[in-house]
């Protein structure tokens, strides 16, 4: 019997040793180099996934998975950190690969915006164009994405070059979270131009408008005009900062409070006297 067994033993352990070995004979060395790679991608093993990547392109030049691994190649740069350019570069040269992988190249699209706004913000003024040509790309996600991000750059005059798509998602776009997207970033940029869209969309809802009047005493116009659509007023409140909120607070008026009064009826107004001003809150 128990040399029955220890026959058993040794059969299952070379049907193991040959199965191991057709499996591995199934796998192309660049595949398992590449397989390789991703699997420490996605431990976050940056630097590692990229030796691999860079070993299986100088071994396998003309590699079927020649395409993905400038992708990934992205991906570990990108990770890195500190290796923005070299990462920009990649992406971009994937979106150039004939037969890439279209979802690829769509976050690939994501990244070349992302990189190229953190360039920016760290002082390089010209990377900011990969972000803004990106407005006239055919993809209708990477143009609202690049519009979207440049309404951020705090240079109205280069902000302003993401209103035409902003108004276009606004005026035609069917996705509620996309127009409210499209609305803020317009709120930010233009706050006239986002008037001007919802003034021309063809079902639009019938939206109450909040409307802030601030006015210096002793002057006969005011110093701030904000006219804000009621359906963005929420998240305007939001972006107040919580100890501006306190501070309002102390001094006797809760906003989440006055909101909801001025809901109830178009003809309320809010009016606050300071020192030397006065803010004036109502809807129409």
């Amino acid at each position: 019997m128990r040399n029955k067994n220890a026959a058993s033993s040794v059969l299952i352990l070379l049907a193991l040793a040959l199965g191991g070995t057709a499996l591995s004979a199934q796998t192309s060395p660049d595949e398992r180099l590449f397989q390789e790679a991703k699997l420490l991608i996605f431990d976050k093993d940056w630097r590692a996934a990229l030796n691999k990547l860079d070993e299986l392109g100088d071994k396998h030049p003309d590699s079927p998975l020649a395409g993905q691994v400038l992708f990934y190649r992205g991906e570990c740069l990108n990770g890195l950190g500190g290796r923005e350019r070299e990462a920009l570069r990649a992406f971009k040269e994937y979106t150039r690969f004939a037969g890439a992988n279209p979802n690829l190249v769509e976050e690939a699209e994501g990244r070349i915006i992302d990189l190229a706004y953190a360039l920016y913000e760290k002082g390089d003024r010209s990377a900011i164009g990969d972000v803004e040509s990106r407005l006239k790309h055919p993809g209708k996600a990477v143009r609202y994405y690049a519009a979207y991000k440049l309404s951020l750059v705090p240079d109205k005059k280069i902000a302003a070059k993401a209103v035409p798509v902003l108004e276009r998602i606004i005026e035609t776009e069917k996705d509620t979270e996309l127009r409210d997207r499209a609305r803020i970033a317009l709120l930010r940029v233009s706050p006239e131009s986002l008037k001007a869209a919802e003034d021309r969309r063809p079902t639009r809802d019938s939206a109450r408008m909040l409307r802030i009047r601030v006015w210096k005493k002793g002057q006969k116009s005011p110093a701030l005009s904000l006219n804000i659509p009621w359906a963005l007023a929420d998240l305007a409140l939001q972006a107040i900062p919580e100890e501006e909120k306190a501070a309002i607070r102390k001094k006797g008026y809760d906003l989440n409070r006055i909101m909801n009064e001025l809901a109830k009826s178009k003809e309320s107004i809010l009016r606050i006297e300071e020192d030397d001003s006065i803010i004036e809150i109502w809807i129409e």
